[in-house]
């Protein structure tokens, strides 16, 4: 062993590795079963003695999802039921109109629809007529229709948006007069449309106020008319 094999530790190559001619400790041997071969066998499959998902799927193991509803376990004949009667219709003397009526809220929703679908479809063809009128007539075909366009859009809006506030004022005065008055008559459909009209144009001055109350309230009174008349 040299000074540096001392100084680092390492053995030297003639002590650290064994003589080839050495026998080794480890030995390999073959053990043989003493039963043979023969006395291994294969076991066949049988697919009826085989565990699937039905053995932990099975009835007994799940819960009922009927107890899970929170009204489960309840009796019928002990609760008791709210019975709402929304088919009764109105009674009020005159209040049946082109559709049945159950209230104020059908008048609401049934006369304010109506009525913004007939404005915005008046204004529609208010404005094409305009715009057809306002294009010249050898303007190009995409000109004129967007002439078309822009006038449809302002007019149809204008005016079903300004019919459906009308009709909406309108409807409420008029069941608010019927409430009080015990039945719904022409009367009350000339009241409520002059007033809402006047209400229309109440910042616009006095006699846009009398223009637009007297208007409404010709309107009203003539759909009165034609209501008593044909239904």
């Amino acid at each position: 062993m040299t000074f540096w094999d001392t100084l680092t530790g390492r053995r030297s190559s003639s002590s650290s590795s064994s003589s080839p001619s050495s026998p080794s400790i480890y030995s390999t041997e073959t053990i043989q079963d003493p039963a043979g071969p023969s006395s291994s066998q294969s076991t066949a499959f049988d697919p009826a003695v085989a565990t699937d998902v039905s053995s932990f799927l099975s009835t007994t193991s799940l819960p009922d999802p009927s107890q899970l509803h929170p009204l489960a376990g309840l009796n019928p004949s002990t609760l008791s039921y709210l019975n709402l009667e929304e088919s009764a219709l109105s009674d009020l003397p005159g209040s049946q109109s082109a559709l049945p009526s159950r209230g104020w809220s059908d008048d609401l929703c049934y006369g304010t629809g109506v009525t913004y679908l007939t404005a915005l479809s008046i204004g529609g063809v208010w404005g094409m007529i305009e715009g057809l009128n306002r294009s010249p007539a050898n303007a190009p075909p995409k000109l004129r229709l967007n002439s078309v366009l822009n006038s449809v859009t302002r007019r149809g809006p204008f005016l079903g948006n300004s019919a459906g506030v009308i009709a909406m004022v309108y409807n409420g005065i008029n069941s608010t007069i019927g409430h009080y008055r015990g039945r719904h008559d022409s009367a009350n459909s000339v009241i409520a449309g002059a007033l809402s009209g006047m209400l229309f144009k109440s910042t616009r001055g006095l006699r846009p106020m009398l223009i637009s109350g007297g208007l409404v309230a010709g309107a009203a009174g003539a759909w009165a008319v034609t209501r008593r008349a044909v239904f």
